[in-house]
């Protein structure tokens, strides 16, 4: 499995602290360094100025919200970045959540599922090939893109539920969770998304898992301050629907915490349970954080 780092403190900027992080990840030898895109910097840009500036390291993003943006012009934009940084991108986007969608952005979110499967069949040509002709129900694509220096490169679907796991299986190249415990991503995750990519003669896909992780002696006292830290994700249905699915009272019952014998043998049951790459999160205080860091080290 690899390890990579979910540079999410970054992401308001400024660029030079996500260049730092990300240059931190590649010394450090983790495989990944990624990047949300929330209310802060934009982060294929973002990502495209740290590859300038930091070799080696594959760059992500977990993820990019699709309905403001056309995906030609997400194509575009990526493309672009994947030129920029010589060729190590993988791009994650997600549907984001209706109360974004819907009451920030004023577009509607009916059909979360289909809106995917039109975008990926506009998006998946464009990449793979440059140009595509395509005319659904709400999204429709006849264009071609010519970026020079740019390849093809990995997408990732943000998919926790049925239907968008089996797309994600079928389209594109995997997909990449947040607050999903390893019973779930055992139960539902792995096999509903490996399915799929069978069914259309795909390779086996990506699955990387996202949680938060802290190194502490103090279990309880961590748990605590990721309910306080992570409480948003609770309520949000989707992240809601998975922490059901695990059994779990709240985001801080899927957080990794524990000293390192406990956060270690929690990262390898990821492994055991099919995560392809774990995107860490780490958090607490600095020395906690040094130790998390130190740990995850020691497994790669």
């Amino acid at each position: 499995m690899r390890i990579g780092i979910f540079g999410g403190d970054t992401a308001n900027g400024p660029i030079g602290t996500i260049v730092d992080a990300a240059r931190a990840a590649a010394d450090d030898g983790f495989a990944s360094f990624w990047l949300p895109q929330i209310f802060g910097m934009d982060a294929l840009t973002a990502l495209a100025v740290a590859g300038r500036e930091v070799p080696g390291i594959e760059l992500g993003t977990a993820v990019v919200p699709t309905y403001p943006r056309h995906p030609a012009m997400l194509g575009a934009q990526a493309l672009t970045t994947q030129a920029i940084v010589g060729g190590r991108l993988a791009l994650g986007i997600g549907l984001s959540h209706r109360v974004v969608i819907e009451s920030m952005f004023g577009l509607s979110f009916d059909k979360p599922a289909r809106h995917m499967r039109e975008y990926l069949e506009i998006l998946v040509p464009l990449v793979q090939t440059g140009s595509v002709s395509y005319a659904g129900e709400t999204l429709t694509g006849h264009v071609g893109l010519d970026v020079k220096g740019a390849t093809p490169f990995p997408i990732l679907v943000a998919a926790l539920g049925t239907k968008m796991l089996e797309l994600a299986g079928t389209v594109a190249d995997g997909t990449v969770t947040w607050m999903t415990g390893p019973a779930t991503i055992e139960s539902h995750i792995v096999p509903t998304i490996t399915a799929a990519a069978e069914r259309a003669g795909r390779p086996a896909p990506r699955v990387g898992v996202g949680l938060p992780v802290c190194v502490t002696d103090d279990e309880a006292a961590a748990r605590e301050r990721a309910a306080g830290l992570f409480e948003i994700y609770g309520t949000l249905p989707s992240y809601r629907a998975m922490l059901d699915k695990e059994g779990a009272g709240g985001p801080s019952d899927v957080a990794i915490v524990g000293d390192e014998a406990a956060v270690r043998a929690q990262v390898e049951r990821l492994v055991s349970v099919g995560a392809t790459d774990f995107v860490a999160n780490p958090f607490g205080s600095s020395g906690e954080r040094a130790r998390t860091r130190d740990l995850l080290r020691s497994l790669l």
